[in-house]
């Protein structure tokens, strides 16, 4: 099998299985990452045979991924996989003990790792810094809370116990994604305020956490006081602020090109190229076969190593226990008797 460097593009595969078209997509250069959904489950074992097949389609393997946050967000819910408690828990426990919240947030993200890992999944999209305003309701109780100086210690604990289970971190929404009402996913979100407001407010978690984070996923959101485009597709936010202003050197991700707030920047050929010109490292689209396979027909840009080995850094660096192993690891049974705790 011959070496494939990890293209720009995400997408998913629709059932419990590869079938022949999923491994052929999955083969294109221009593809270097596949994300799950809850229809990819069914059970522990068919699981790990998926991701068995998705990592052999070539090397170096595919990167895996999905949204298993905890809360309303968890994509895997049953045999085995832990009940993993709202953002908003650890947000009120600090408030009350904030020691007991640091560990208890390092034990979701070394529970949430740790039995992803051990059936093949790579990375999650997490942790959710957006500030909890009370606005917005795909937010809401994903977010830690709404002051930033709660927010960045628990997404720093939480991202403390994914490292130690060997995986990477991803904050999102950049900047903030908790103040606008609307919906992403189907509409147009637009952000009316000033940018040193953001700055003071959603910012302050991607600055103090720094390089703790490994991943960075921008909003669908529009800022018009610092550009017209949503952040995802502005070089304004990418380059000048994340990148630059605020030294972020980690991998950037598109939030779903499928969006409708992605859908200002045109088709999915301009959607893509906008989130690339503006720095964005790989690109997702999610829930649309046809759309995917035309990004990857269509779309062909210049090949870049940089961008490539960014991506590439997310992958374990070592294998993980498998289940039975899993559940004789003394980590992980402390880990899960302070998450379970935290779920009474």
């Amino acid at each position: 099998m011959k070496f494939t460097a990890p293209g720009p593009v995400m997408l998913d595969v629709a059932g419990f299985e590869l079938d022949a078209e999923d491994r052929e997509l999955l083969a294109h250069p221009s593809v270097g990452g596949l994300i799950l959904f809850a229809r990819n489950f069914a059970d522990a074992r068919q699981l790990q045979a998926l991701t068995e097949a998705i990592h052999a389609v070539r090397r170096p393997p595919l990167l895996i991924a999905v949204d298993h946050e905890g809360g309303r967000v968890q994509r895997f819910r049953t045999d085995g996989f832990t009940h993993l408690p709202a953002m908003r828990t650890l947000g009120a426990r600090y408030e009350a003990d904030a020691p007991a919240a640091l560990d208890e947030a390092r034990a979701t993200g070394f529970v949430l790792a740790a039995e992803l890992r051990a059936l093949g999944v790579d990375l999650s999209f997490t942790p959710v810094l957006d500030l909890d305003f009370g606005r917005s309701g795909v937010i809401g109780d994903r977010a830690f809370h709404r002051d930033p100086a709660i927010v960045a210690p628990l997404a720093g604990a939480l991202a403390e116990g994914l490292r130690a289970a060997g995986m990477k971190s991803v904050g999102k929404h950049f900047p903030g994604h908790g103040f606008v009402e609307a919906d992403s996913h189907v509409a147009i979100p637009v952000d009316e305020r000033d940018f040193d407001t953001i700055w003071r407010t959603d910012i302050q978690p991607y600055l103090q956490l720094g390089q703790q984070i490994d991943a960075v996923m921008p909003a669908h959101v529009i800022y018009p006081a610092v550009d017209s485009m949503p952040a995802g597709f502005s070089r304004k936010w990418v380059q000048d602020i994340l990148r630059e202003r605020l030294a972020f050197n980690g991998v950037v991700f598109s939030d779903d090109l499928s969006m409708e707030g992605a859908s200002v920047a045109g088709d999915v050929v301009a959607r893509a190229q906008a989130a690339w010109h503006a720095g964005c490292d790989m690109v997702l689209v999610c829930n649309a076969r046809a759309t995917a396979v035309e990004l990857i027909d269509r779309w062909h840009p210049e090949h870049d190593s940089v961008r490539s080995a960014r991506v590439a850094s997310l992958l374990p660096a070592s294998s993980f226990p498998d289940r039975p192993q899993l559940a004789q690891d003394t980590r992980y049974r402390d880990a899960l008797g302070l998450v379970q705790r935290l779920n009474a």
